[in-house]
C-alpha cells in the first residue's frame, strides 16, 4: 500500500468576499489527485461540491452557495488526504434587493416576490408600483461599509417599503455626497407627489358634484310637495321623478367611471402578464442564452440551464411552455453535434477530449462518444505515421538529385589536371610522424575526415526519430483516454448517479479486444515503417509499397544503426512506462533484436572495409621491435569496432541476447574470421607486390584526405626483401600478441566461437608467415648457394691436384660476406628474426656444401686438408646458428673427406683456422651474439 497523502490545506481564495453564487478560485496544497479524489468542499458551512471544478492539486474553482454564516472557513475533503484545514476565510455579503424589471447576473428567487404580490392581508403594495427613486434626484451610492451602517442603525433598514425604514440610513447610503440644493429639490418632489395623491381624491368628488346636487334638489322638492299637497297624485309624480333622477345618476356614474375601470382591468391583465414573464423568464430567455453561451464556450452553463429547464418543463402541458422547450431541445441538439465534431477533431488535447465527452454525457448524447473519440484518435495516429513516412521519402528523393549533381562536380575536380594529389596535398614529415605517433599511442584508427555529408544524419535516421517521437507523444494520451474510459473517470458525478458510469464500464469490457487490436495495429505500423526504412528485406512482398519506398543506395553505417537502436529503446521504455501489456510491445522487442543483429553485421562488414584501407596507411617506419604501425592500427580498428557495438551487445531489461540464434552466431563468426583474413591478405599484398602493383581500385577514395596514397609511397627505397622482413616481423607480433588480444576482446564482448576464430586466423597467419619466410630465404639463400660451386672450382681447381693449403679461399669468404649482409639486413629490421633466418641460410649453405663434397670422386692429401679447412671454418663461424639439419650436413661433408693421418696436417689445420678467424675477426663479430634464441623452422 502506498503512503497516505497529507490533508488538504487551503491557503488562499479569490475573491475573499461576495454574495451568493460568486465564482471563487481556491488555492492551496494537496487539494486532491483528480476530480474523483475530491469528495467534499464547504464554504461558510455550505456544501459547494456540486459546482466545484478540480483544476490541479493546488487549484479548485467553484461558486459560493447560500450560507447561513456571514463568514467562515473553506474546508476541502479528499479521499487520499481526508478532511483538510484552512488558513483563510470567506465573507458572505447580503445581496441587494432586485426589482422585477431590474437586470441581474444571478438567478433571483421569484417566490418571495410572488408571495408578496398575492398576499393582500399584509397590505403591501405591488412591487411594480414601488418608485425606484422616491426623491426624484440622482442616486450616488456611498462607500460606507454595510457593516458599519448596520451597527449605526440596529434593527433598522434602508428599504423605504420596510416597516423599520430609516430615512437617515437611506440618505447616507444613497445621497451621502448630494448637495443641499439638490436635497431641497428632493423635498419639493416629495411635496408634489403628496399633492398629486390629494388632488386625485378631490377629483373623484368633483366629478360627482352635479349628480349630487340634482339628487339633493329632487329630494327637497319631494319633501315640499308632500308637505304642501299631501295628495296621492303628487306622490305618484314624485316617485316617477325620483326614479328618473336615480337612473340619470346611475348613467352618469357609469359614464364617469367606465374609463377608469377599463384602465384598471387593462392594468390588471398587464400586471398578470408581466408576472408570468417575470416568473418564467428563465424559460423564455433560455434559447437566446444557450446560443450566447455556446458562442462564448460556456458549455457548463448551457448544460446546467438545460438540466434545470428539463426538470421544470420537460413534462409540461402548457402550449407556450412546450413551444419554448421544443426550441431549447433544438438548440441542445445542435450543441450535441457541435461537441461531437469538436471531440472527433484532431489534433486535440486529452483534457479537451475528456471535457467534450463529459459534456456529451451530461447532454445524454446518443451512441458512445468516448469510443468514437478513441476510434478517431486511432485513425489519426496511423495517418500521422504514414504521412511522416511519405514526407521524408519525398524529401530524400529531392536530396538524391542534388547529391548526383554534387558527385559529378567532385568527380570532375578529381580528374582535373589542376588537382595534383601527389604534390601539394602530401603532408609534411613532421605531420606524418605525429600522425604515426598518435596511432601508436592508441588513438582512433580513423583519420580526421571532415566530410560534411558523412556526418549529417541520413533521412532514414531522422525519419525514425520523428516517427518514434510522434508515437511517444500521441500514444500516451490515447492510452490514458482508454484507461479513463475503462474506469469511468470520464464522466461527472451526475453521470455516476444516473448509471452512465456503469454502462461505460460495461461497454469498455466488451470492447477490450477491439482496443487491443488498435494498439497492435499502431505497434505493427510503427515497426513496419521502421523496417521499411532500415530493414526493407525483412518486409513481405505486399508490404514494401505501403511501408517502404526508400532509396537504399547505401546501407546505414553501424554508428547510425546504433543511434536508431537507442532511439527505439527509449521509445519502448516510454511505452512500457504506460503499463501497456508486454505482449503488445513484444513486436518492438523483436524489431530491436533484428536491428541489433543487423548493426553487428554491418559494423563488422564496414570494419573489414576499413581494414582493407589500412594498406594506405602503411608507412614502413619500423620501431625498435621491428614493427610498423600496421598491427597496432589493426588492433585499434577491431577494438574501436567492438567498443562501438557495446551499446548494441548489452541487453536492456526485457531484451534477449543478440547471439541467442545459431545463425547469428555463425554469421558473426564468419565475419570475424573474414576480418582477420582481410588483414592477412593486406599484409601479403603489401609484402609481395611492388608499389605500382598494389590494387587500390577497390578502396574508397576520400578527396578531402590530405594523405591520399601518400603513406604507401612514403619510403620508396625499401627493397622487396625488406618489405618481406617487415611483414614477417609483423606476423610474428600478430601471432604472439595481437590475435590473442583481439580474442580477449571478442570474449569480453560476448562473441561466440572465439576459439574457432582464433584457430582459423592463426592457421592462416602461419601459412602467410611460412610463405613469406620461404620467399625471403629463397631470395637470399639461392644466390649464396649458387655461388659456392663456381667459387670452389674457380681457376680450374682440382681436389686431386692442389697445393698445400695456405688459408681459406675467397669463395668461402665471399659466401660469408653475403651471409653477413643477410644478417645485417635482418638485424636492421628485427633482431628477433635473425636466428630464424640465419639458421635457414646456414642449412641451405651447409646442405649445398655437403652435396658438393659428396660429389667429389677423390681427394688428394692437400685437397682433403683444404676441404676440411673450409668446412671447419664455415662451421665454426656460424656455430651459433647451427641446427640439427645443418649439423648433419656438415657431418656428412666431413665424412666424405679422407681423415687426417699425420699430426702435422692437424697442426696446420689448426693454425690456418686460427689465422682465418684472426684475419676476419671484425667481419665475424655478428656471429658471436651471446644470447640469441634459436627459432625452430
Amino acid at each position: 500500500m502506498s503512503r497516505a497523502r497529507q490533508p488538504p490545506l487551503v491557503t488562499g481564495i479569490s475573491p475573499n468576499e461576495g454574495i451568493s453564487w460568486t465564482k471563487v478560485t481556491i488555492r492551496g496544497e494537496n487539494l486532491g489527485t483528480g476530480p474523483t479524489d475530491l469528495i467534499g468542499l464547504t464554504i461558510c458551512g455550505h456544501n459547494c461540491l456540486l459546482t466545484a471544478e478540480w483544476m490541479s492539486a493546488s487549484k479548485i474553482v467553484c461558486r459560493v452557495g447560500q450560507a447561513k454564516n456571514d463568514k467562515g472557513d473553506i474546508i476541502v475533503t479528499t479521499k487520499s488526504g481526508g478532511k483538510g484545514t484552512s488558513t483563510v476565510s470567506f465573507k458572505l455579503l447580503k445581496p441587494e434587493k432586485i426589482g422585477i424589471l431590474d437586470q441581474s447576473a444571478v438567478w433571483v428567487d421569484e417566490m418571495n416576490y410572488y408571495d408578496m404580490r398575492t398576499d393582500r392581508n399584509k397590505g403591501i403594495p405591488p412591487l411594480s408600483l414601488r418608485p425606484a427613486n422616491p426623491l426624484g434626484i440622482e442616486i450616488d451610492k456611498g462607500r460606507f461599509p454595510q457593516k458599519d451602517l448596520e451597527a449605526l442603525f440596529p434593527g433598522m433598514s434602508a428599504d423605504f417599503t420596510s416597516e423599520n425604514f430609516s430615512a437617515a440610513w437611506y440618505l447616507i447610503e444613497n445621497h451621502s455626497t448630494t448637495s443641499f440644493d439638490q436635497l431641497k429639490t428632493a423635498v419639493v418632489n416629495l411635496k408634489k407627489q403628496a399633492n398629486k395623491k390629494n388632488e386625485g381624491s378631490l377629483a373623484y368628488v368633483k366629478g360627482g358634484l352635479s349628480t349630487f346636487f340634482e339628487a339633493q334638489d329632487a329630494l327637497s322638492a319631494i319633501h315640499q310637495k308632500l308637505e304642501a299637497d299631501g295628495t296621492e297624485k303628487v306622490e305618484g309624480s314624485m316617485t316617477q321623478k325620483l326614479e328618473n333622477v336615480l337612473n340619470r345618476a346611475s348613467n352618469t356614474a357609469d359614464t364617469l367611471f367606465q374609463e377608469v375601470l377599463g384602465r384598471k382591468d387593462k392594468a390588471d391583465s398587464t400586471r398578470n402578464a408581466l408576472n408570468v414573464l417575470q416568473r418564467f423568464k428563465f424559460l423564455f430567455n433560455l434559447p437566446l442564452n444557450i446560443e450566447r453561451n455556446i458562442q462564448k464556450g460556456d458549455y457548463d452553463v448551457v448544460i446546467n440551464d438545460y438540466e434545470k429547464a428539463k426538470s421544470l418543463f420537460g413534462k409540461t402541458e402548457v402550449q407556450v411552455f412546450k413551444k419554448y422547450y421544443a426550441e431549447v431541445e433544438t438548440r441542445i441538439e445542435a450543441l450535441r453535434e457541435l461537441l461531437l465534431d469538436k471531440l472527433l477533431e484532431t489534433p486535440s488535447t486529452l483534457h479537451d477530449q475528456k471535457r467534450y465527452i463529459r459534456y456529451l454525457s451530461d447532454l445524454h448524447a446518443p451512441g458512445d462518444p468516448a469510443w468514437q473519440c478513441i476510434g478517431a484518435q486511432h485513425q489519426w495516429i496511423l495517418k500521422l505515421m504514414h504521412n511522416c513516412k511519405e514526407n521524408y521519402v519525398k524529401e530524400q528523393k529531392g536530396k538524391d538529385i542534388f547529391f548526383v549533381i554534387y558527385t559529378y562536380i567532385c568527380t570532375s575536380l578529381i580528374h582535373s589536371p589542376m588537382l595534383d594529389l601527389d604534390s601539394d596535398v602530401r603532408p609534411s614529415p613532421i605531420g606524418h610522424l605525429s600522425q604515426t605517433a598518435s596511432l601508436k599511442r592508441g588513438s582512433s584508427f580513423q583519420s580526421g575526415r571532415d566530410d560534411a555529408w558523412r556526418y549529417k544524419a541520413p533521412q532514414q535516421v531522422v525519419f525514425v526519430e520523428k516517427l518514434t517521437k510522434l508515437v511517444v507523444s500521441q500514444l500516451p494520451n490515447f492510452w490514458k483516454l482508454w484507461i479513463s474510459y475503462v474506469n469511468g473517470s470520464l464522466f461527472s458525478e451526475t453521470a455516476e448517479k444516473s448509471g452512465q458510469m456503469e454502462r461505460s464500464k460495461k461497454n469498455a469490457r466488451q470492447r477490450q479486444n477491439d482496443f487491443k487490436k488498435m494498439i497492435q495495429e499502431v505497434m505493427h505500423s510503427l515497426v513496419k515503417l521502421i523496417r521499411g526504412a532500415l530493414l526493407p528485406f525483412s518486409l513481405r512482398e505486399g508490404e514494401s509499397r505501403q511501408y517502404g519506398g526508400w532509396e537504399m543506395k547505401t546501407e546505414l553505417s553501424g554508428q547510425w544503426l546504433t543511434h536508431v537502436i537507442q532511439t527505439v529503446r527509449l521509445s519502448s521504455e516510454s511505452l512500457t512506462a504506460l503499463e501497456i501489456p508486454n505482449d503488445m510491445l513484444q513486436i518492438i522487442q523483436d524489431l530491436i533484436l533484428d536491428l541489433r543483429v543487423r548493426c553487428i553485421i554491418v559494423t563488422l562488414q564496414h570494419t573489414a572495409e576499413d581494414i582493407k584501407r589500412l594498406a594506405e596507411k602503411e608507412d614502413w617506419v619500423v620501431d625498435n621491435e621491428g614493427l610498423t604501425s600496421l598491427p597496432s592500427q589493426f588492433e585499434q580498428c577491431i577494438v574501436h569496432s567492438l567498443q562501438s557495438l557495446k551499446i548494441v551487445l548489452d541487453c536492456k531489461p526485457g531484451e534477449a541476447s543478440v547471439f541467442q540464434q545459431q545463425k547469428t552466431q555463425e554469421d558473426v563468426c564468419q565475419l570475424s574470421i573474414g576480418i582477420m583474413q582481410v588483414f592477412i591478405d593486406c599484409l601479403e599484398l603489401l609484402s609481395t607486390k611492388p608499389d605500382g602493383d598494389i590494387d587500390t581500385a577497390h578502396l574508397s577514395v576520400d578527396v578531402s584526405s590530405p594523405d591520399l596514397f601518400g603513406s604507401i609511397h612514403e619510403d620508396s627505397s625499401l627493397s622487396s626483401e625488406q618489405r618481406v622482413l617487415i611483414a614477417l616481423s609483423n606476423c610474428r607480433y600478430l601471432e604472439r600478441h595481437t590475435f590473442l588480444n583481439i580474442a580477449e576482446h571478442f570474449e569480453k564482448h560476448g562473441f561466440q566461437g572465439v576459439e574457432k576464430i582464433t584457430q582459423v586466423s592463426m592457421e592462416s597467419l602461419k601459412e602467410l608467415d611460412q610463405r613469406l619466410f620461404e620467399m625471403y630465404i629463397e631470395s637470399k639463400a639461392d644466390p649464396i648457394v649458387g655461388s659456392l660451386e663456381p667459387g670452389i672450382y674457380a681457376g680450374y681447381f682440382d681436389w686431386k691436384d692442389c697445393l698445400v693449403p695456405a688459408g681459406v679461399r675467397n669463395y668461402l669468404k665471399e659466401a660469408l660476406v653475403n651471409i653477413i649482409a643477410v644478417h645485417a639486413e635482418v638485424f636492421t629490421i628485427s633482431k628477433d628474426l635473425v636466428p630464424r633466418v640465419m639458421s635457414r641460410i646456414v642449412e641451405a649453405v651447409s646442405e649445398e656444401l655437403s652435396r658438393l663434397m659428396q660429389c667429389v670422386s677423390s681427394f688428394s692429401r692437400n685437397g682433403a686438408l683444404q676441404a676440411r679447412l673450409e668446412i671447419c671454418a664455415l662451421r665454426d663461424t656460424v656455430a651459433i646458428y647451427l641446427t640439427p639439419e645443418s649439423n648433419s650436413s656438415f657431418k656428412q661433408a666431413l665424412e666424405a673427406l679422407p681423415q687426417l693421418s699425420s699430426g702435422t696436417d692437424k697442426k696446420l689445420l689448426e693454425e690456418l683456422l686460427n689465422k682465418f678467424k684472426s684475419s676476419m675477426h671484425l667481419q665475424l663479430t655478428c656471429f658471436q651474439a651471446s644470447s640469441s634464441a634459436m627459432m625452430k623452422t
